[in-house]
């Protein structure tokens, strides 16, 4: 069973993925954590972060794995202080607007979900990589609300206001990509998670996956 969480940057996809994941038995696959390692690839090697030609032969060499629960990048676990930050987050919305490396991705997001129950997360995920998903969920909340979470997470040395202008940016250019772009599938559930607690949303979304795993029949430590 593939469950689709999708939304903008910031909306805290991630942790009610991976608290949703825990509570469930499912596996969890955060597929920003692929184009940020790419980009972390593109930095690293001294590559050219505005040439597409450099960014593919990056995004290419870049071997993902799941194993226990943690993503792999050539064989090492990516961490997310080395991927979250300042540095990667300039480039990765650009980056991550190239189809041929989006079609890099999908395509590795797709093997690893292979025979697995399993949670992925991004922004095209329930529309582009697995629009047969048998649970879809678009998760939102307001600009303010999220560029407040993110400063009080202090990956970021920018200021709060900062962070919110470059989150309706982010907004702006992930809406309005070609291939992969940010919206709600038309059969997914949306939940505004402004006036919530993480873990309110977290319940919200494994009371979903029990009643459609149920039906499916699907056996997990839930």
């Amino acid at each position: 069973m593939v469950v689709a969480i999708d939304g903008p940057s910031g909306v805290g996809k991630s942790t009610v993925a991976s608290c949703a994941a825990q509570r469930t038995g499912f596996s969890y696959l955060n597929s920003g954590s692929f184009y940020r390692g790419i980009t972390k690839t593109v930095l690293d090697s001294n590559l050219n972060p505005e040439d597409e030609n450099d960014i593919l032969k990056a995004a290419a060499a870049c071997d993902f794995q799941l194993r226990e629960g943690k993503i792999l990048l050539n064989g090492q676990p990516l961490l997310a202080q080395s991927i979250q930050n300042d540095r990667v987050d300039r480039w990765v919305a650009v980056h991550s607007s190239i189809p041929k490396v989006r079609d890099l991705v999908n395509q590795k997001l797709r093997g690893i979900a292979q025979n697995r129950d399993i949670i992925v997360e991004g922004r095209d995920i329930g529309t582009v990589v697995f629009p047969q998903a048998e649970l879809k969920i678009y998760l939102d909340a307001n600009p303010g609300t999220r560029a407040r979470r993110r400063y009080h997470q202090g990956v970021s040395q920018l200021e709060e206001e900062e962070l919110r202008r470059r989150l309706e940016e982010r907004d702006t250019l992930d809406r309005s990509k070609p291939f992969g772009r940010l919206e709600q599938a038309g059969d997914a559930q949306y939940i505004d998670t402004s006036d919530l607690t993480i873990d309110r949303v977290c319940a919200k979304v494994v009371d979903e996956i029990l009643k459609r795993a149920n039906l499916a029949g699907v056996e997990s430590e839930i």
